[in-house]
Protein backbone atom coordinates (compact mmCIF):
# COMPACT_ATOMS: atom_id res chain seq x y z
CA UNK A 1 0.00 0.00 0.00
CA UNK A 2 2.87 2.37 0.78
CA UNK A 3 4.56 1.67 -2.53
CA UNK A 4 1.58 1.65 -4.89
CA UNK A 5 -0.86 4.02 -3.15
CA UNK A 6 0.75 6.39 -0.65
CA UNK A 7 4.04 7.09 -2.46
CA UNK A 8 2.47 8.13 -5.82
CA UNK A 9 -0.07 10.27 -3.96
CA UNK A 10 2.61 11.98 -1.86
CA UNK A 11 5.08 12.70 -4.67
CA UNK A 12 2.30 14.05 -6.89
CA UNK A 13 0.92 16.27 -4.14
CA UNK A 14 4.40 17.67 -3.52
CA UNK A 15 4.95 18.28 -7.25
CA UNK A 16 1.65 20.12 -7.65
CA UNK A 17 2.30 22.10 -4.46
CA UNK A 18 5.75 23.20 -5.64
CA UNK A 19 4.34 24.22 -9.03
CA UNK A 20 1.62 26.44 -7.57
CA UNK A 21 3.24 27.81 -4.41
CA UNK A 22 5.05 30.80 -5.96
CA UNK A 23 2.18 31.77 -8.27
CA UNK A 24 -1.07 29.76 -8.41
CA UNK A 25 -1.71 28.19 -11.83
CA UNK A 26 -4.54 26.21 -13.37
CA UNK A 27 -5.63 22.76 -12.24
CA UNK A 28 -4.74 21.13 -15.57
CA UNK A 29 -1.07 22.04 -15.13
CA UNK A 30 -1.13 20.59 -11.61
CA UNK A 31 -2.55 17.28 -12.82
CA UNK A 32 0.01 17.10 -15.62
CA UNK A 33 2.97 17.73 -13.34
CA UNK A 34 1.58 15.08 -10.96
CA UNK A 35 1.62 12.53 -13.80
CA UNK A 36 5.13 13.62 -14.81
CA UNK A 37 6.31 12.92 -11.25
CA UNK A 38 5.04 9.33 -11.43
CA UNK A 39 6.43 8.75 -14.94
CA UNK A 40 9.86 10.12 -14.01
CA UNK A 41 10.00 7.94 -10.91
CA UNK A 42 9.08 4.89 -13.02
CA UNK A 43 11.85 5.78 -15.46
CA UNK A 44 14.30 6.13 -12.55
CA UNK A 45 13.34 2.67 -11.26
CA UNK A 46 14.14 1.22 -14.68
CA UNK A 47 17.29 3.30 -15.17
CA UNK A 48 18.84 2.36 -11.82
CA UNK A 49 17.88 -1.35 -12.16
CA UNK A 50 15.53 -1.27 -9.16
CA UNK A 51 12.59 -2.65 -11.13
CA UNK A 52 11.82 -4.22 -14.50
CA UNK A 53 9.57 -3.11 -17.32
CA UNK A 54 6.64 -5.53 -16.88
CA UNK A 55 6.10 -4.75 -13.19
CA UNK A 56 6.33 -1.02 -13.88
CA UNK A 57 3.75 -1.29 -16.66
CA UNK A 58 1.41 -3.26 -14.36
CA UNK A 59 1.79 -0.73 -11.51
CA UNK A 60 1.35 2.43 -13.60
CA UNK A 61 -2.48 2.36 -13.77
CA UNK A 62 -2.75 2.40 -9.95
CA UNK A 63 0.03 4.97 -9.59
CA UNK A 64 -1.52 7.23 -12.23
CA UNK A 65 -4.90 7.25 -10.49
CA UNK A 66 -3.27 8.08 -7.15
CA UNK A 67 -1.28 10.82 -8.91
CA UNK A 68 -4.54 12.48 -9.97
CA UNK A 69 -5.72 12.63 -6.37
CA UNK A 70 -2.30 13.83 -5.23
CA UNK A 71 -2.30 16.57 -7.88
CA UNK A 72 -5.73 17.76 -6.72
CA UNK A 73 -4.66 17.89 -3.07
CA UNK A 74 -1.32 19.60 -3.81
CA UNK A 75 -3.04 22.19 -6.00
CA UNK A 76 -5.67 22.92 -3.33
CA UNK A 77 -3.10 23.23 -0.54
CA UNK A 78 -0.96 25.64 -2.55
CA UNK A 79 -3.84 27.80 -3.80
CA UNK A 80 -6.29 27.87 -0.90
CA UNK A 81 -4.28 27.38 2.28
CA UNK A 82 -1.30 28.78 4.11
CA UNK A 83 0.24 25.40 4.96
CA UNK A 84 4.03 25.77 5.23
CA UNK A 85 5.88 23.73 2.60
CA UNK A 86 7.85 21.96 5.34
CA UNK A 87 4.63 20.42 6.70
CA UNK A 88 3.85 18.80 3.37
CA UNK A 89 7.32 17.32 3.01
CA UNK A 90 7.08 15.83 6.51
CA UNK A 91 4.42 13.51 5.08
CA UNK A 92 7.03 12.13 2.68
CA UNK A 93 9.39 11.41 5.58
CA UNK A 94 6.65 9.27 7.12
CA UNK A 95 6.75 6.76 4.23
CA UNK A 96 9.40 4.46 5.81
CA UNK A 97 7.34 4.27 9.03
CA UNK A 98 4.22 3.39 7.06
CA UNK A 99 6.15 0.61 5.34
CA UNK A 100 7.23 -0.79 8.71
CA UNK A 101 3.65 -0.69 10.00
CA UNK A 102 2.42 -2.44 6.85
CA UNK A 103 4.64 -5.44 7.58
CA UNK A 104 2.30 -6.27 10.49
CA UNK A 105 -0.76 -6.74 8.29
CA UNK A 106 -2.66 -10.08 8.39
CA UNK A 107 -1.77 -12.82 5.87
CA UNK A 108 -3.52 -12.62 2.49
CA UNK A 109 -6.54 -14.85 1.78
CA UNK A 110 -6.23 -18.06 -0.22
CA UNK A 111 -7.67 -17.71 -3.74
CA UNK A 112 -8.79 -20.37 -6.23
CA UNK A 113 -8.65 -20.10 -10.02
CA UNK A 114 -10.71 -22.71 -11.91
CA UNK A 115 -10.51 -23.46 -15.64
CA UNK A 116 -12.20 -26.16 -17.70
CA UNK A 117 -12.22 -27.66 -21.18
CA UNK A 118 -14.11 -30.47 -22.91
CA UNK A 119 -12.02 -33.23 -24.50
CA UNK A 120 -13.25 -35.58 -27.22
CA UNK A 121 -11.77 -38.62 -25.48
CA UNK A 122 -12.75 -40.72 -22.42
CA UNK A 123 -11.15 -40.04 -19.00
CA UNK A 124 -8.96 -43.17 -19.29
CA UNK A 125 -7.24 -41.65 -22.34
CA UNK A 126 -6.97 -38.16 -20.82
CA UNK A 127 -5.49 -39.29 -17.47
CA UNK A 128 -1.97 -40.22 -18.71
CA UNK A 129 -1.55 -36.75 -20.21
CA UNK A 130 -2.64 -35.08 -16.96
CA UNK A 131 -0.07 -36.73 -14.70
CA UNK A 132 2.70 -35.87 -17.17
CA UNK A 133 2.78 -34.30 -20.60
CA UNK A 134 5.29 -33.69 -23.37
CA UNK A 135 6.67 -30.27 -24.30
CA UNK A 136 4.07 -27.70 -25.26
CA UNK A 137 4.28 -26.96 -28.97
CA UNK A 138 1.88 -23.99 -29.20
CA UNK A 139 3.43 -20.54 -28.98
CA UNK A 140 2.51 -18.86 -25.68
CA UNK A 141 0.67 -15.52 -25.76
CA UNK A 142 2.92 -12.47 -26.12
CA UNK A 143 2.72 -11.47 -22.45
CA UNK A 144 4.17 -14.84 -21.44
CA UNK A 145 6.87 -14.61 -24.10
CA UNK A 146 7.78 -11.18 -22.63
CA UNK A 147 9.05 -12.82 -19.44
CA UNK A 148 6.13 -14.04 -17.32
CA UNK A 149 6.57 -17.69 -16.34
CA UNK A 150 4.70 -20.17 -18.55
CA UNK A 151 4.54 -24.00 -18.65
CA UNK A 152 6.86 -26.09 -20.84
CA UNK A 153 6.23 -29.73 -19.84
CA UNK A 154 5.36 -31.97 -16.87
CA UNK A 155 7.14 -35.05 -15.54
CA UNK A 156 6.28 -37.45 -12.72
CA UNK A 157 8.47 -39.74 -10.63
CA UNK A 158 6.61 -42.72 -9.21
CA UNK A 159 2.86 -43.21 -9.00
CA UNK A 160 0.18 -42.89 -6.37
CA UNK A 161 0.12 -40.68 -3.30
CA UNK A 162 3.69 -39.63 -2.46
CA UNK A 163 4.87 -39.51 -6.08
CA UNK A 164 6.43 -36.20 -7.09
CA UNK A 165 5.31 -34.32 -10.17
CA UNK A 166 7.54 -31.64 -11.71
CA UNK A 167 5.75 -29.05 -13.82
CA UNK A 168 8.60 -27.30 -15.64
CA UNK A 169 8.07 -23.61 -16.39
CA UNK A 170 10.17 -21.15 -18.36
CA UNK A 171 11.71 -19.91 -15.07
CA UNK A 172 12.18 -23.34 -13.43
CA UNK A 173 10.19 -26.30 -12.05
CA UNK A 174 7.24 -26.50 -9.67
CA UNK A 175 7.76 -29.43 -7.27
CA UNK A 176 4.38 -31.03 -6.62
CA UNK A 177 4.04 -33.98 -4.19
CA UNK A 178 0.87 -35.94 -5.04
CA UNK A 179 -1.78 -35.92 -2.29
CA UNK A 180 -4.74 -37.51 -4.14
CA UNK A 181 -4.31 -40.21 -6.81
CA UNK A 182 -7.68 -41.41 -8.09
CA UNK A 183 -7.32 -42.51 -11.73
CA UNK A 184 -8.97 -41.57 -13.98
CA UNK A 185 -10.99 -39.06 -11.94
CA UNK A 186 -8.86 -36.81 -9.75
CA UNK A 187 -5.23 -35.78 -9.27
CA UNK A 188 -4.33 -33.37 -6.46
CA UNK A 189 -0.97 -32.10 -5.24
CA UNK A 190 0.70 -29.62 -2.94
CA UNK A 191 3.36 -27.17 -4.11
CA UNK A 192 6.59 -27.83 -2.22
CA UNK A 193 8.74 -25.43 -4.27
CA UNK A 194 8.15 -22.98 -7.08
CA UNK A 195 10.25 -20.92 -9.50
CA UNK A 196 10.20 -17.11 -9.83
CA UNK A 197 6.93 -15.81 -11.32
CA UNK A 198 8.75 -13.98 -14.11
CA UNK A 199 12.05 -13.39 -15.81
CA UNK A 200 12.98 -9.74 -15.46
CA UNK A 201 12.65 -7.62 -18.61
CA UNK A 202 15.23 -4.88 -18.20
CA UNK A 203 17.96 -3.21 -20.28
CA UNK A 204 20.39 -4.34 -17.56
CA UNK A 205 19.63 -8.06 -17.85
CA UNK A 206 18.86 -9.95 -14.64
CA UNK A 207 18.11 -7.64 -11.71
CA UNK A 208 17.26 -8.30 -8.07
CA UNK A 209 13.58 -7.58 -7.37
CA UNK A 210 12.96 -8.64 -3.74
CA UNK A 211 9.20 -7.98 -3.96
CA UNK A 212 8.84 -10.98 -6.31
CA UNK A 213 10.00 -13.35 -3.56
CA UNK A 214 7.02 -14.68 -1.65
CA UNK A 215 4.55 -12.23 -3.21
CA UNK A 216 2.62 -14.75 -5.30
CA UNK A 217 2.73 -18.21 -3.72
CA UNK A 218 1.08 -21.29 -5.20
CA UNK A 219 -0.16 -23.58 -2.44
CA UNK A 220 -1.78 -26.54 -4.19
CA UNK A 221 -3.45 -27.68 -7.39
CA UNK A 222 -5.89 -30.24 -8.70
CA UNK A 223 -7.19 -31.83 -11.91
CA UNK A 224 -10.69 -33.32 -12.13
CA UNK A 225 -11.80 -35.57 -14.99
CA UNK A 226 -15.58 -35.83 -15.35
CA UNK A 227 -17.02 -38.37 -17.80
CA UNK A 228 -19.50 -36.93 -20.31
CA UNK A 229 -21.92 -38.70 -22.68
CA UNK A 230 -20.45 -39.91 -25.94
CA UNK A 231 -17.06 -40.90 -24.51
CA UNK A 232 -16.04 -37.30 -23.81
CA UNK A 233 -14.40 -35.71 -20.74
CA UNK A 234 -14.76 -32.42 -18.92
CA UNK A 235 -11.26 -31.62 -17.68
CA UNK A 236 -11.07 -29.08 -14.85
CA UNK A 237 -7.95 -27.54 -13.36
CA UNK A 238 -7.71 -25.56 -10.10
CA UNK A 239 -4.87 -23.61 -8.52
CA UNK A 240 -4.98 -22.27 -4.96
CA UNK A 241 -2.61 -19.39 -4.28
CA UNK A 242 -2.17 -16.26 -2.17
CA UNK A 243 -1.03 -12.84 -3.31
CA UNK A 244 0.66 -10.59 -0.77
CA UNK A 245 0.24 -7.29 -2.60
CA UNK A 246 -2.07 -4.34 -2.07
CA UNK A 247 -4.54 -3.20 -3.38
CA UNK A 248 -5.78 -6.78 -3.68
CA UNK A 249 -8.77 -5.90 -5.84
CA UNK A 250 -6.39 -4.59 -8.53
CA UNK A 251 -3.50 -7.05 -8.41
CA UNK A 252 -5.72 -10.14 -8.30
CA UNK A 253 -7.16 -9.10 -11.67
CA UNK A 254 -3.66 -9.66 -13.06
CA UNK A 255 -2.84 -12.80 -11.08
CA UNK A 256 -6.20 -14.51 -11.70
CA UNK A 257 -5.95 -13.69 -15.40
CA UNK A 258 -2.37 -14.93 -15.75
CA UNK A 259 -2.99 -18.16 -13.83
CA UNK A 260 -6.10 -18.71 -15.94
CA UNK A 261 -3.91 -18.22 -19.02
CA UNK A 262 -1.48 -20.85 -17.73
CA UNK A 263 -4.38 -23.24 -17.16
CA UNK A 264 -5.61 -22.66 -20.70
CA UNK A 265 -2.20 -23.52 -22.17
CA UNK A 266 -1.98 -26.78 -20.21
CA UNK A 267 -5.59 -27.86 -20.78
CA UNK A 268 -5.42 -27.15 -24.53
CA UNK A 269 -2.20 -29.14 -24.75
CA UNK A 270 -3.69 -32.11 -22.85
CA UNK A 271 -6.75 -31.94 -25.12
CA UNK A 272 -4.56 -32.12 -28.25
CA UNK A 273 -2.57 -35.04 -26.89
CA UNK A 274 -5.64 -37.02 -25.77
CA UNK A 275 -7.56 -36.43 -28.98
CA UNK A 276 -4.52 -37.13 -31.14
Amino acid sequence: ATLFVVAPFSMSACAAFILNRPAPGNLRASLLVAQYAVLLSALALLLFALEEAICIAMALPVASVMALFGGLVGHALAVRSTVPAANLFLAVLALPFLTAAESRRPPPPLREVISAIEVDAPPTEVWPHVIGFSALTAQPPWYFAAGIAHPLRAEIRGSGVGAVRHCVFSTGPFVEPITVWDPPHRLAFDVAAQPPPMRELSPWGAIAAPHLEGTLTSRRGEFRLIALPGGRTRLEGSTWYDLDMYPQIYWTLWSDGLIGGIHDQVLEHVKRLAEG
